[in-house]
């Protein structure tokens, strides 16, 4: 396949028109067969990776089968999300093992490709646990989530940790070379997240959501990982989560090189309106607002490429910068980046193209196939 005519985002960041050739499932310097795909009026992207999701089409991670893991694959392909690690919930340490079983054991044959766990509970603060359930929030264990990986196979890349709570100290130490540590669901101050960060902590879960917020007098989380150059920070950009302002803000602050998109959807992102569950609890969805029937938001009803399109038309976010955060940034802070999230020969041939007029998604490319 050739693709001519499209604006390419590029590896320094920009977007260039060029051709992009594949040959089989990886990107080329020739084209592998006689297949020609005109992308005038077209952006060309590298396919996204989400991080942090938890479900979609009806189906949550946790359901801890492979049946759910490929309805979520093929959804999040369909839109331009190629590449997937979702994030599993605080439940009981069986329920936890069950499901990292079921990621060990499947087989991406269908839509993105399953590339690792987000292990954002049970180790947080029970009064910023927000949608998680309260019941199962568990003391931070380096033995428990040893097992548990070992269960995933080797494949959690990321592990939410409380960093004031009683054995978080220890944990963050002992783990730091194992698993990216991210500082989430917290009560945590400036002086206590600062200490996790140079304890081996280095990402921040869902920023400003289930922390304090940024104060003059108490910067927080948010103010000690803004200050330190080593970590990274989520961001949801469905337009619910956070306003705007702070988005820019936040971009200002920390700079597109340590931001990262992420959806943080549940079970009824790419559903109608109605009743779901998240983590065991009841979730109300009312357009892309997903809530636990106390008004707690829980997660959100939008996917990844809707939120970058979000960050860009609502939020003023640059395309390039909103392209680097969900693609390229997510994609090497769980270590997949020598084989997804740019456009470059010998990676996996994962593309989209975006209308440059709406951003509107015209074809996605997958393995060098076009859906």
């Amino acid at each position: 396949m050739k693709i001519i005519n499209a604006k390419v985002y590029t590896e320094d960041g920009t977007f260039q028109v060029k051709d992009v050739c594949t040959d089989g499932g990886q990107i080329s310097e020739k084209s592998g067969d006689g297949t020609v795909v005109d992308g005038s009026g077209c952006y060309l992207i590298p396919g996204l990776t989400d991080i942090h999701f938890h479900g979609c089409v009806g189906h949550d991670f946790c359901d801890g089968t492979h049946e759910s893991i490929e309805a979520m694959a093929v959804y999040e392909a369909s839109q331009g999300v190629t590449t997937i690690v979702p994030a599993t919930m605080t439940l009981a340490k069986e329920t936890l093992k069950g499901i990292c079983e079921a990621a060990a054991s499947y087989k991406s044959e269908k839509g993105a490709a399953l590339c690792g766990i987000n292990m954002e509970g049970p180790f947080i603060a029970m009064e910023r646990k927000g949608a998680q359930n309260g019941a199962f929030v568990h003391r931070p264990d380096a033995e428990m989530f040893r097992e548990l990986n070992k269960a995933s196979g080797g494949m959690i890349r990321l592990l939410a940790i409380a960093p004031e709570v009683e054995g978080a100290k220890e944990c963050i130490e002992e783990l730091k070379d194992e698993v990216v540590l991210s500082v989430a669901h917290t009560m945590a101050d400036y002086e206590q997240a600062a200490l996790a960060f140079d304890r081996g902590a280095r990402h921040v879960t869902h920023l400003y959501n289930a922390m304090a917020g940024l104060s003059h007098r108490k910067p927080g989380v948010v103010g000690a990982a803004a200050d330190d150059e080593r970590v990274n920070a989520e961001l949801i950009c469905d337009g619910i989560h956070i306003h705007p302002v702070t988005v820019r803000q936040t971009f200002k602050m920390f700079g597109d090189d340590r931001i990262v998109l992420i959806s943080d959807s549940m079970e009824a992102t790419g559903m109608p309106d109605g009743e779901y569950s998240l983590g065991g609890q009841k979730v109300i969805k009312k357009g892309p607002l997903a809530t636990l029937e106390d008004g707690t938001i829980a997660g959100s009803a939008t996917n990844l490429m809707d939120c970058l399109r979000v960050a860009v038309k609502k939020m003023h976010i640059p395309l390039e910068s909103a392209v680097k955060c969900a693609a390229v940034n997510p994609a090497k802070i769980v270590g997949i980046y020598d084989r997804f999230g740019s456009i470059t020969p010998g990676k996996t041939a994962n593309l989209v193209l975006l209308k440059e007029e709406d951003l509107s998604t015209v074809q996605v490319i997958l393995n060098g196939q076009a859906l």
